[in-house]
């Protein structure tokens, strides 16, 4: 064996350094770095090749016909993967802990055991009783789900040899560690370890693998960020326990579109996959209420349509407060200070606080139109006719600027039973050939105020 080397490792960002230092220097962050210890063998140079030898191939002689995707049972969860589970990839879940993870996986996972699919469950942090309690729960019994509680990295790969599962999940890989690193599980070195050799294996052998990840206080996947440009695809599970709605979001596919979510609804048996999340995102919203706003935000290919409030308030303090959830607060900002300017509004003594209902994330421009409208209706006391539907851009200038996809945004409002969309006039010019729902296109605020108040 080689020298032990001993190196500081950043436990966010992956930087080493062969001192202790306070301050990450690549990240930023402090008291991240830990001391590691690496052991490096001496190999032979044959053995360390990971598979057989490649030799160069003509470009026309490779073929790209597609292999043929698993249907894992779940509509949603398949949207969001693009189309199913693709043999050999790898993908990588993150979410706050309890927010449904390993619930949704082994759904999944039950569904294509009752195909006749031999599936694996690896679980570092619960023994093979509280998985079993919690399918029993759920109303899932299949022998061909298999239970394994174990974090050694060397005797879950033999295990993986042995039953030669059709699809594989780490819960979690930072529970995960090599006998080859003297280091902590979770740490950098044993992540990276961990994590490389899991998806050799699933390259070689077509083993459709997922990796759950914890997630920091920020909301990140904790570890390297280097293990999720090593993963094939990355999913976020998001949701708020105040809620029952649940969303799968994809942030990295190399086998379908990103930025696709799934809708899921947490109930006693378990996830309900949502096919129509906008009219339950619409359905308790106020009618002829101040502040109250229909928007149509693209989560991917699909239109959202979700309900947008706002409340504007005198403030006694010296700074008035600016609060959003759902939205960009910065955005936010942006559009208070136009309105100020270009429509006359004295909202610097306002408290002004926007929500968006459901515990939805909406971050496109798209967007700008509705919280302007519905700030400005907060602020006048003037309700927004209930079937209208409101989307667009607005400048620095207070010019409504035109957005991308708004036929399918149109179409999905008119399936819901809206008679008016006000959208930019540039978008409306090219859908003369849509008679319902009523297109108003508006290319400035105060044309847009004429129309609404």
């Amino acid at each position: 064996m080689a020298k032990a080397k001993i190196v500081y490792a950043c436990q966010n960002c992956g930087f080493q350094s062969p001192k202790w230092l306070g301050k990450c220097p690549d990240c930023n962050q402090w008291n991240t770095l830990v001391e590691e210890k690496f052991e490096r063998a001496v190999h032979p140079r044959d053995e360390l090749s990971l598979g057989a030898k490649e030799t160069p191939t003509s470009i026309a002689e490779i073929s790209t016909a597609e292999e043929g995707r698993v249907l894992s049972g779940i509509g949603e969860f398949d949207r969001v993967l693009g189309g199913g589970l693709v043999p050999g990839s790898v993908t990588l879940i993150g979410g706050d802990p309890g927010i449904g993870k390993s619930t949704l996986l082994i759904q999944a996972f039950a569904a294509l055991s009752q195909n006749g699919l031999t599936c694996l469950y690896v679980s570092g942090e619960e023994s093979p009783r509280q998985i079993k309690m919690h399918a029993e729960r759920l109303g899932i019994v299949s022998p061909k789900l298999l239970i394994l509680s174990e974090t050694a990295l060397d005797r879950i790969l033999e295990q993986i040899k042995k039953t030669r599962p059709a699809v594989l999940v780490i819960d979690s890989i930072q529970t995960l560690f090599s006998s080859s690193f003297p280091s902590a599980p979770g740490s950098i070195s044993q992540v990276r370890e961990c994590s490389g050799s899991i998806i050799t294996l699933a390259k070689k052998s077509g083993l459709s693998t997922f990796l759950i990840g914890h997630v920091t206080k920020d909301g990140s996947i904790a570890g390297p960020r280097v293990l999720e440009h090593m993963v094939d695809t990355v999913l976020y599970f998001e949701g708020d326990r105040g809620h029952n709605f649940r969303i799968l979001r994809a942030v990295k596919n190399r086998f379908g579109s990103t930025n696709e979510i799934g809708v899921f609804e947490m109930k006693e048996g378990g996830l309900k996959e949502v096919s129509n999340p906008s009219e339950l995102f619409l359905l308790e919203r106020p009618l002829q209420a101040p502040g109250s706003a229909v928007v149509c935000s693209m989560e991917g290919t699909r239109p959202i349509l979700v309900g947008l409030q706002a409340l504007v308030s005198q403030s006694y303090l010296a700074v008035p407060r600016r609060t959003t959830i759902g939205v960009d607060h910065n955005r936010v900002a942006l559009l208070v200070a136009v309105l100020e300017k270009k429509m006359g509004m004295k909202l610097f003594n306002q408290d002004i606080f926007v929500n968006v209902a459901g515990g939805v994330q909406v971050e496109e421009p798209a967007v700008d139109l509705g919280i302007v409208a519905a700030v400005g209706s907060s602020y006048s006391e003037r309700p927004i006719d209930a079937k209208t539907v409101i989307f667009g851009e607005v400048g620095l200038a207070g010019e409504i600027r035109g957005i991308a996809q708004a036929e399918a945004r149109i179409k999905e409002a008119g399936k819901l039973g809206f008679e008016r969309a006000v959208l930019p006039k540039s978008n409306s010019s090219q859908l003369t050939h849509i008679k319902t729902p009523e297109l108003i296109g508006v290319s400035s605020l105060s044309e847009c105020r004429e129309i609404l108040f």
